[in-house]
Order: structure tokens, then sequence, then C-alpha cells
């Protein structure tokens, strides 16, 4: 019998992994408490991607013998492709037990941790491994991960440096060194990496999936979509590059091609929330508001965006009971312009006969409560009073069912405190020409910022004509701040708005607001104020297409760029509109 079994080992390590398994499944009813034959088969059986089969014979080997180190081993990677981190973790813990000095047991030990989120814990543990086996390519590799979670990224990329260094063809480590330098902006360094690892690696279907990704950053929308269509080639059933090839055909406004990019990718992956979010924010971009906003929960499934979102005992409320009479808390979940933007449903939900309480961040705590409905006001972090409901704030669209027709437009529905505006009014002092408020970017880290904000620089030849300029920005970039210095006609006031109150009482001061896609211009919009909001190529969902007016704010004027995808056609128009206003 154990010639047999030396036979089938022999197969085994030659590479004829199934006929080993053949022998060791004749042998196994008459040798099942061979801890040796159910090792072996136990091997096979991950080897060959059977995980579940792999832990039942490897448990029942160590059970026989405990000190088997490759048993151990083959355990914990067997329950990490299970999903089972936590008891990998354990078999590898034993593994160190018997051999303290065994460089890949660590290793695979910040594996297991970095699948549970333990990133420092995963750090050390590669770090040992490093310091065992210092030409550990991998170690190194896997530890650039773990910098990049943990939002170290020059060190991430020095990891990832050591890696290549120690094996020059190392195509995850270049994969990984591109996806640090996009979070990083260095988009063309990020390029260059994902094109070398395609060099060494000319089928690696993530290889093209990324670079798809970066090229978009660069707004190469075709490139990127030739970039997607190749991982797809190489590998049919990827769900994330038929949803990023979704978002490319949206970004060139081929719609319907888009909707059933995401399709496929939803067919391959069901319960696909980025790719039901992306299709959802396309229907709601073309006015297709029933579907799109009912596919909009999706976004509670996003991992990216999970810590948004309350998980309490009490009901989750999307109107399909009956809680007149009772008391729900409805808490603001994105940006402070989405709550500006949404609040306005309170009224429906008020008029519903419900109890509100409504948590937003301190910055607009007294601006929402100007809010006409009766209800309890509380900054998010604090204390807040008993509740029988909760609901994400824009869930409330899906709620009432809105349609384009049916948006609540009664505006204005915010208002500037009238004490902060007499004062304002009274600092402003009298005024030879009309005042224009002006907010050309927004925060450098929002993930869109590249597509929605203007340079200062760019606005030269506006502030020639003769207005009265305000800023209505609490920040600035670092770009602008010097710029800032040779333009004194602009009049700044970051000083004094400490919230939005503050900035609802200086908007009340001005005659047009001009903004780009920012908390800013939903608040001139909530306030009733003209605003002309200066938006991209392929705007944000909530602005639709191909339209000057917009329904959830009348008192706009939706200012687009055209194919060229660059801001001088747009700061043309609003010239010519203020020339006409000198006129006026």
């Amino acid at each position: 019998m154990q010639n047999l079994l030396n036979q089938a080992f022999q197969l085994h390590v030659s590479g004829h992994i199934q006929e080993a398994m053949g022998i060791y499944m004749q042998m196994l009813p008459s040798q099942q408490d061979n801890e040796q034959l159910l090792f072996l088969l136990g091997t096979a059986y991950f080897q060959t991607g059977n995980a579940k089969e792999a832990v039942a014979c490897l448990q029942k080997s160590l059970d026989k013998n405990p000190s088997n180190l490759a048993a151990h081993n083959n355990l914990g990677l067997a329950l990490q492709d299970l999903k089972r981190p936590d008891e990998a973790l354990n078999s590898y813990d034993q593994l160190i037990i018997l051999k303290p000095d065994y460089a890949n047991a660590f290793y695979n030990r910040g594996n297991a941790l970095q699948d549970l989120k333990r990133h420092k814990e995963a750090l050390a543990s590669y770090d040992q491994a490093i310091a065992l086996q210092p030409d550990h390519a991998d170690a190194f590799n896997n530890r650039g991960v773990v910098l990049r979670d943990l939002k170290r990224h020059e060190e991430a990329l020095a990891s990832y440096d050591q890696a290549i260094a120690l094996q020059p063809d190392h195509a995850d480590a270049f994969n990984n060194r591109g996806v640090v330098l996009r979070d990083l902006k260095r988009h063309e360094e990020a390029l260059s990496h994902y094109d070398q690892e395609i060099a060494l690696k000319p089928d690696y279907a993530d290889a093209f999936n990324n670079r798809g990704v970066v090229l978009r950053d660069l707004k190469r929308h075709e490139e990127a979509l030739a970039s997607y269509d190749q991982a797809i080639v190489l590998r049919p059933d990827f769900a994330a590059a038929f949803n990023n090839r979704g978002v490319a055909l949206r970004d060139l406004k081929r719609h319907e091609e888009a909707l059933a990019s995401y399709d496929q990718a939803l067919r391959i992956k069901p319960d696909y929330a980025d790719a039901t979010w992306n299709k959802s924010l396309l229907l709601i971009l073309i006015g297709n508001y029933l579907e799109g906003w009912k596919l909009y929960e999706s976004r509670l499934d996003k991992k990216e965006i999970a810590d948004n979102y309350y998980k309490f005992q009490q009901t989750s409320w999307r109107g399909q009971e009956d809680i007149q009479g009772k008391t729900l808390l409805i808490y603001s979940e994105q940006g402070l312009g989405d709550v500006i933007q949404f609040v306005r449903y309170l009224e429906k939900v008020h008029q519903l006969g419900i109890k509100i309480i409504l948590e937003v961040p301190l910055p607009l705590v007294s601006l929402v409560s100007t809010f006409h409905v009766p209800m309890t006001v509380v900054e998010r972090g604090k204390k807040r009073p008993g509740f029988d409901a909760y609901c994400p704030l824009l869930s409330l669209p899906y709620i009432f069912k809105t349609t384009i027709e049916t948006i609540p437009a009664s505006i204005p529905y915010l208002f500037a405190n009238k004490e902060k505006l007499e004062d304002l009014k009274h600092q402003l002092g009298n005024q030879s020409s009309k005042r224009i408020g002006l907010t050309w970017s927004g925060l450098a880290v929002h993930e869109n910022d590249h597509n929605r904000s203007i340079p200062l620089d760019a606005l030269s030849e506006l502030l020639k004509l003769p207005f009265e300029w305000h800023s209505l920005q609490k920040e600035y970039q670092e770009r602008d701040k010097e710029i800032l210095l040779n333009h004194p006609e602009i009049h700044q006031h970051q000083d004094e708005l400490n919230d939005f109150s503050d900035t609802a009482a200086l908007i009340e001061c001005m005659d047009i607001i001009i903004s780009v896609d920012t908390s800013v211009a939903h608040l001139a919009g909530a306030l009733g104020k003209p605003v002309w909001i200066l938006l991209p190529f392929m705007p944000d969902y909530r602005w639709m297409l191909d339209r000057e007016d917009c329904p959830w704010y009348p008192s706009a004027k939706l200012v687009r760029q055209d194919e060229s995808r660059d801001w001088s056609n747009v700061l043309n128009l609003i010239k010519k509109y203020l020339s006409y206003s000198l006129l006026t």
C-alpha cells in the first residue's frame, strides 16, 4: 500500500494531480486513518479548487498528526479560499508555534489579517516575514497593499519598489504601484505602470481594467473603453470590467450601451452593488426617475460608503408601513449639498402625520432649522431623542415615487438668518454695481473634483468686468491661493463663514451667484437666488442632460461644457450673460 501511495505522490509532485487523486481516492476506503494520505488528498483538493473538501481532509490529517507543518499551512490557505479568515489565522498561529522562523507562515498570517481588515497587525506580520526572509518579494508587495489601506502612500510605493527590485517581473507589484499612483493623482505614472504590467503579463485582465480606470481619469474615454473591452476579451465573466465599461460609455453619452453593459455586469454578479448604483445614476440622469430612485437604494450595499448608514433595531422605513403619529429619524448620509437639495422632502413626510427628527452635520444645523415644518434638528454624533423608525435622507425621492413632474419645488424652502443678514448688509455697505458671488472649486479630496472645479486663473477675463466680486468659498485649493493675491477685486469672506447660515446670509446679499457643482450652488437654489451653475460635459446625475433649466431649482440656469470638455465655452457664455446684465 505504501508503494502505491509513493507512486501517487510522484505523480502529484510532477504535476499530474488528477491522476494522483484517482489513486488517493482508490486507497481512501481502506486507509481512512492514514494521515499522510489525508494530507496529500487534502492538498490535491486545494490545488484543484475544492477548498471545502480540502479543509475536511486536512483537518482529519491534523487530528492524526498535529505537528504536520504543511498541513497547518494548507489548511489555512483553504480556509481563506472559503472566506473564513478567522479560522485561517488560527491555523497560521498554530504553525508559528511549531516553527517560529517560518517566513511563509507570517506572510500567510498577514494575508488573513488583511482579509479581517486588521491592517496594523497585518503590517507587523509582513514585517516579520521579511525579517525572516529578506528576499520575500510577495511579502513586500502585500505589505504595500496594507500601507495603502493605512493611507501611507509613499511607504506603499517604497514597498512595491522593493518587491520589483527583488523580482523585476512582479506584475502584481506594478499593478498595485499603479493603484497608489492613481490615489496620488499621478495619473501618467500610473498608466505607465499598468503598461509595464501588461508587457509582463499580456493576458492579465485586471491590468487592462485598471488601465481603463486611469485612462478615464485622464479623460481619454475612447481609450478607456478599448481597455475595458480587452479585459472582457481576456475574461468574459469580468463583472467589474463590464461595470467600468458602462461608466466609459456613459461618459461618451452612449446611454443605451452603458445600460446594457451594467445589465451584463449584473447578469454575471446579481448582487453587484456598484453596477446597480451606476445604473441608477444613469437612469436618473436621463430622466427615468421611478426606476432610477428605486435602484438608488443599492448605495446602502456599497462597501465604500457603508459607514454612512445606520442599522438600528427600529424599523428601517421606506414608506412600506403606516407610521402616522410616530417619530421618524431622517439622517444625512452623503455630501452637504445633498442635504440642502433633499431636505425639501420633509414637508411630504410631515404631511403623513409623522414626527421628524433630522440629523445633520454641525455646519448645517442652523440652516436646516429654518425649514418650515415642525421637527427636531440634532447634530450628527450627538445624543438624539428616541424614535420609532429611521430612514436615510436620499431615500425620500424613492419613497414618494418622484418623477420629474412631481419634484417638490416650492422655492425658497431655506432662509437666511435675519440678524446675520442685516449685520452683513451693514458690513458690505452701499454697492455701486451688481454683486456677483463666485464659487469656482470644491474640495480637492472629492473624487470628482478634477471634473467639476475650474482653476481660478481661467476666470481672469470675467474678473475684468465691472462688477463687485465676492468669493463664497470657505476653503481654497493650494493652486489658487497665490493667484488670489493677484486678484484684489475678489472680496474674500472665508473667516466669516462659520457655518451654512453665514453662507446663506452672504448669498442673499448677492445679485447673481455663479458656482460650479458644489453645496453653494444647492444653497443658492434653495434660497431662490439667481444662480448660474457651471457643469462639466458629463454632469452629476441630478442635473440631467441637455437643458438649461433645473426642475430642482427654478431660479437656476445650467451652463454646460460642450464636446470639447473644457471650460472655455462655459466661461464665454457666462461673460455673455454678465455683459447682457450690465444693460438691464
